[in-house]
């Protein structure tokens, strides 16, 4: 984490990918105390832009990075999404019959604003949408800690909601050096984290009443 409110982190050119960066993204939400519409909307904007990146041709050996942002003096969430590739993002009108090229169409209807610029290291660019997120605050109840440290009972927080963790296991990482930590929840999916992405937990298991929808089900 390169700041209390940003959090950014690379991504292999991968399908699984997309998962992965949603599965991020519900992460730091929890940790920021997001409501459900805005994780709900920050879900659908991220997986298009992720999606558009690893569709650009580019050697598979690049990574796409990403980086989430709260801006708190605006009230916005900011999501970029960077890749090695040239050209740009166009909005595009596909007909009836074709099946893709709505991405960006879904991008625009649903961020506040959204561009793209070149990276500074003259590589390729980054896609940017801002959200608005007035239900993001700063109290948390519970401690910041990576995911490879989460154990078995104590609960975390996931898209604004407390859960408990049932168990805990690891699968290694496709391109080897890391593992990906598997927590099965009490409730709702199984969270699939970077072993050092961050997570918020308590030791106890019972959700506590709290601000905006944290008492919303996953």
């Amino acid at each position: 984490m390169a700041a209390p409110n940003e959090v950014t982190f690379r991504l292999s050119r991968r399908r699984s990918s997309v998962r992965r960066a949603r599965a991020l993204l519900y992460a730091v939400l929890g940790t920021w105390g997001a409501g459900q519409d805005v994780w709900e909307t920050g879900e659908l904007v991220l997986s298009e832009l992720v999606t558009n990146a690893l569709q650009v041709r580019v050697p598979r050996d690049r990574l796409v990075g990403v980086r989430i942002e709260w801006l708190v003096e605006d009230d916005l969430l900011r999501l970029e999404v960077s890749d090695a590739g040239e050209g740009k993002p166009e909005v595009r009108a596909p007909g009836e019959d074709e099946t893709g090229g709505r991405g960006l169409l879904l991008v625009e209807a649903l961020a506040h604003r959204w561009g793209f610029e070149q990276r500074a290291c003259g590589i390729g660019k980054t896609v940017w949408a801002e959200l608005k997120a007035p239900h993001l605050f700063t109290e948390r109840d519970g401690i910041a800690i990576a995911a490879a440290a989460v154990r078995a009972g104590q609960c975390v927080r996931v898209r604004g909601a407390w859960r408990k963790v049932q168990r805990v296991g690891a699968e290694r990482s496709a391109l080897g050096g890391g593992c990906t930590i598997v927590l099965e929840l009490d409730e709702g999916p199984a969270l699939l984290m970077d072993a050092t992405a961050p997570l918020t937990v308590r030791d106890t298991g019972v959700s506590s009443p709290g601000r905006g929808r944290e008492d919303t089900p996953g």
